[in-house]
């Protein structure tokens, strides 16, 4: 009876056994069925969430966890872990937003002027063909603008401005650029060709050419146009006529003055920051052939200025209200200053320059029209002058007021040079100037190592009756006449105060030492 029980007993429990099994693979399969129904609104879900912004509701994150490949199913993912963050998104390339290239790990985006229309003949007008180009490149950080090689490009009046473009373009200009030469392109007359506004970071770099073509505004000169001062203290030997190389009368040219007389910049930069010059050739401008106007951080090298020394008023670079600007290993040759150094300048340093034929390098004219004039921290050195009106110069109009201070001028190696140190307090480029007696404060001026040859006059300080200039220095200046067409004079000093540190050749002994006695103050005004 005990058997029977317990064989019963086993029978039941096995039947009760295969029972639960079957049970239980229902369930799982249940399960199953369930998961994959999971798995299935996830992709989906994050399907929609590539095309949106938002994603779907689905409280399954625990799915979330899985391959991500939900869109692409002949690549299945491995097995969910709980916890793990879907990598799906990440793992196709982001898709850049509006006004952006999607190259920063790869090439910078490139906009060539052909791609916009530029023919490159020389004849047609490509103004709107760089225009386009520019106004794509301006929408792109670190974007290059391209001129190509072996192409002419004819450009009128043009103006590649901010201040909503992106940072740090580049314009490769390895072509030629052309100015107009018809007087319509000018309307009344503008005052710049090429200018690049309010930009931050901005390089023109390249082996190309801008050229001007200036000889039809140069023949074209009024009679009134400015004069440098100094031709007053350059008188020839013999009586000879009057041409634009001996005595800067401009000559009109026999089609009548047909050009604007107002001439404009080759290529000027105005309220920029960070803007580099390099590689390339300006050439024949009509006047200024580079400008930098209220500008910080400027950097020109390697580059070359191309005027006729009979070019009026062609300064090879101007700088004005521009702080922190280096200028070095460059070419400079032109019919004006080789670089104008005028009012609101700070920490200014040249070196490694050549020039000419130019009128040198000079700080100003400052102070004109009883205007105040600030210039500070100046240093020029190891330049290499040839064949120019003067080397080193200062000059300020009277009646102004302000300061230049701060100024060394070093190891200038001069040949054949007129007037190679020069300060004129009395500069006026006119037949005439009112006499005044305000002026432009001179201080801490210092010359040292300037060496070399001359052909009318070593030194010339003019400085101002009421307002001497004071600490001037000269040391290790070593100048020898070189007898050409012009009479020669001995060095001029004029309320001139300071030191001589090592003997000079010439003697210069019109330069007082010390200070002035009764040197007047200056007003609050006055001072920067």
């Amino acid at each position: 009876m005990s058997g029977f029980s317990l064989r019963s007993l086993s029978l039941i429990l096995l039947i009760a056994f295969l029972v639960w099994c079957s049970a239980f693979e229902v369930c799982n399969a249940r399960r199953g069925k369930h998961w994959r129904q999971s798995r299935a609104g996830i992709s989906a879900s994050l399907s929609k969430k590539k095309g949106k912004s938002h994603g779907s509701g689905s409280s399954h994150h625990h799915g979330s966890s899985g391959g991500g490949n939900g869109s692409k199913p002949k690549s299945p993912a491995p097995s969910p872990s709980p916890g793990t963050v879907f990598p799906g998104p990440r793992a196709e390339a982001p898709i850049p937003p509006p006004g952006n290239s999607g190259n920063n790990d790869s090439q910078p985006a490139v906009f060539d002027v052909l791609d916009f229309g530029a023919k490159g003949d020389g004849e047609t007008y490509d103004t709107k063909a760089f225009q386009a180009a520019w106004a794509a490149a301006c929408k792109v950080e670190a974007s290059t603008v391209v001129v190509p090689a072996d192409y002419v490009f004819l450009v009128g009046p043009i103006s590649f401005s901010g201040p909503y473009c992106e940072s740090n373009i580049v314009f490769q200009l390895e072509g030629t650029i052309i100015a107009p030469t018809i007087s319509s392109a000018w309307g009344s007359g503008l005052l710049q060709w090429l200018e690049f506004t309010k930009l931050r970071g901005i390089t023109i770099q390249g082996g190309g050419i801008i050229d001007g073509r200036g000889s039809v505004w140069w023949q074209d000169s009024p009679f009134d146009e400015p004069i440098d001062s100094e031709t007053r203290l350059i008188i020839p030997i013999t009586d000879e006529p009057p041409t634009a190389a001996n005595s800067r009368i401009p000559i009109n040219s026999t089609l009548g003055g047909k050009m604007p007389s107002i001439k404009p910049t080759a290529l000027r930069f105005y309220g920029s920051y960070n803007v580099t010059v390099t590689g390339i050739t300006i050439q024949n401008s009509p006047q200024c052939h580079l400008k930098f106007d209220n500008c910080v951080g400027v950097e020109v090298y390697n580059m070359t200025t191309n005027s006729p020394g009979d070019s009026l008023n062609t300064d090879g670079i101007h700088l004005q209200n521009s702080k922190d600007v280096l200028i070095h290993s460059t070419n400079l040759a032109c019919g004006d200053d080789c670089v104008s150094i005028q009012t609101g300048c700070s920490n200014v340093y040249i070196h490694n320059v050549n020039c000419g034929p130019g009128h040198g390098i000079s700080i100003g004219g400052l102070g004109r029209d009883n205007t105040k004039a600030c210039v500070t921290n100046i240093t020029v050195r190891d330049i290499m002058m040839h064949n120019t009106m003067t080397g080193v110069r200062i000059k300020t109009w009277q009646g102004g007021s302000g300061s230049v201070q701060g100024v060394l001028f070093s190891n200038i190696q001069v040949s054949e040079v007129q007037l190679p140190i020069v300060i004129d307090q009395f500069y006026c480029d006119k037949s005439t100037c009112k006499n005044q007696s305000s002026a432009v404060a001179l201080s801490g001026i210092t010359y040292e190592k300037i060496k070399g040859t001359y052909t009318v006059k070593p030194v010339h300080f003019a400085c101002s009756d009421s307002l001497p200039c004071i600490d001037v220095t000269l040391s290790n200046i070593e100048l020898q006449p070189i007898q050409e067409r012009y009479h020669m004079y001995n060095p001029f000093c004029w309320q001139t105060f300071g030191e001589l540190s090592t003997p000079t050749v010439p003697q210069i002994d019109c330069l007082q030492i010390g200070k002035p006695s009764s040197n007047r103050i200056q007003s609050d005004y006055d001072s920067c």
